[in-house]
Formats: structure tokens, C-alpha cells, sequence
């Protein structure tokens, strides 16, 4: 009797959850199901439904009406610009900080440094549109800081996001710029730092600040701010971290 009564209340707690719509940079995605699934440890009548896409298209989108909540966006400047337009209700604040990583399927001499782009073996290079992306507008900036954007720019093959370009990488291209954090993905375990991949150096592009608002479409739902302060929170910086994240 008590196990069916139990059945009844967890189903009735499904039923009845409230779900909330959150506009997430595509960087994010090799994390954001762990959040989730902390998230939901502490509040499982709210479900978390989750878009991921590239800062700029998600910024697109909300200011076509949207219908998310809170954006979590790969830079400060795609935040900055719906706060700016009342369309985001808070200030920009940092939940992540991100990294540039190199990625190839094939053994690379990665001690050639950014240089490796102008290497005779490499003919295709993976990098997230900078238009939209900003790990894109990054990859371009350190090409650019280390003089050998013009020799390279012939090779690239552009993901719309980075998760995209993760995949051109993988299937389509020589080497890829990606975000570091999906090299933390169970699924892409089997790379090697140093054989595979090594980190860009960071000296060469600006911090890659990542931004959190809440937006307008849910100022009426107070679940947005539980998981707006949970993404804030030392849970979900724990988890930050661990893929790849600094803050």
C-alpha cells in the first residue's frame, strides 16, 4: 500500500511540474545535462526544457519573441545587447569562463603552437561562424594576434555553432578550434591532450566571459530565478569546472 502510494504522489508530481524554456549557447551542451540532473536533485517539481544554438542566432530568436526565460550565452555581448533593449531583465553576470582548444582525429606535433594552421598536412580547418559564435570571433582574434589569419582563412570550414563545429571536426576537417569544455564529453574521451588536442593559448584572445539574464518573456514565472541562482551557485560551478570551465 505504501509503495502505491508513493506511485501515485511522484506521479502526480510529474504531472504537475512546472517547466520552464531556457535559451542555452551550444558550448554549454557537454554540461548542461549534469546541471540538470543536480538541478533536479534539489527541485524536481520544476523541469528544465533546454534550446541549445549559437549566442548569436539564440539572441535572434528572443528578440523575435522567443519564448525563453534565461539565456545563458557564450559571451557578455549578446546579453549586454537584450539588457540594453529591456528584453533581459538583470545585468549580465559571468557564470563560466571558456576556453579555445585545438582538436584532430589524427596524432599532431601541437608543439608548433597556433602556428600548426599553416602546416602542409592541414587543407581544412573547423572554426564556429564569428559572426555568431563568439568562440568563432575568439579563433579569428588568435589567428589574427598571431599573423597567420591570412595564410589560414582559405582553409576554414565554418560550423554555425560549436557544437556544429565539433562535428566538422570530427568528420570534415584537419583540425578544429573548439571550445575545451566538449573535450570533456564522455563521448570524446578517447582524444588525447598533447596527441589530439592541447589548449590555445590564452594570451592570444580575450577572456571568453560567458553571460547569464533573465528575460523578460519570464518575469511572471519565479522559477526562472531558482535556476538562474542554481546556474550562480558553488553546485553548478563544481560542474562547471569539471568540464573545462574557469571562472
Amino acid at each position: 500500500m505504501k509503495k502505491f502510494l508513493l506511485f501515485i504522489l511522484l506521479t502526480i508530481s510529474v504531472i504537475f511540474a512546472d517547466k520552464i524554456n531556457i535559451a542555452v549557447a551550444a558550448n554549454v551542451s557537454y554540461a548542461i545535462e549534469e546541471l540538470k540532473v543536480e538541478f533536479k536533485k534539489i527541485h524536481p517539481n520544476i523541469d528544465v526544457e533546454i534550446t541549445l544554438g549559437s549566442s548569436g542566432k539564440l539572441t535572434a530568436q528572443i528578440q523575435n519573441g522567443a519564448p525563453y526565460g534565461l539565456f545563458m550565452a557564450a559571451d557578455m555581448l549578446y546579453p549586454e545587447a537584450l539588457y540594453n533593449k529591456k528584453i533581459a531583465t538583470t545585468k549580465p553576470i559571468v557564470y563560466a569562463q571558456g576556453e579555445l582548444a585545438y582538436l584532430s582525429i589524427k596524432p599532431i606535433d601541437f608543439s608548433k603552437g597556433i602556428a600548426i594552421v599553416n602546416d602542409n598536412s592541414i587543407s581544412k580547418i573547423a572554426i564556429a561562424n564569428p559572426k555568431t559564435a563568439p568562440y568563432g570571433a575568439a579563433t579569428i582574434e588568435a589567428m589574427k594576434n598571431s599573423n597567420v589569419y591570412e595564410s589560414a582563412k582559405s582553409k576554414f570550414v565554418f560550423g554555425e555553432s560549436i557544437s556544429q563545429t565539433v562535428s566538422y571536426t570530427i568528420t570534415a576537417a584537419d583540425l578544429g578550434f573548439i571550445a575545451k569544455s566538449s573535450l570533456y564529453s564522455p563521448k570524446m574521451a578517447h582524444y588525447k591532450e598533447n596527441v589530439n588536442w592541447a589548449s590555445v593559448d590564452t594570451s592570444l584572445y580575450a577572456p571568453i566571459k560567458q553571460g547569464i539574464v533573465l528575460l523578460k518573456y519570464g518575469e511572471n514565472n519565479s522559477d526562472y530565478k531558482v535556476f538562474y541562482d542554481f546556474i550562480l551557485s558553488d553546485r553548478a560551478k563544481k560542474i562547471f569546472i569539471k568540464y573545462g570551465y574557469t571562472k
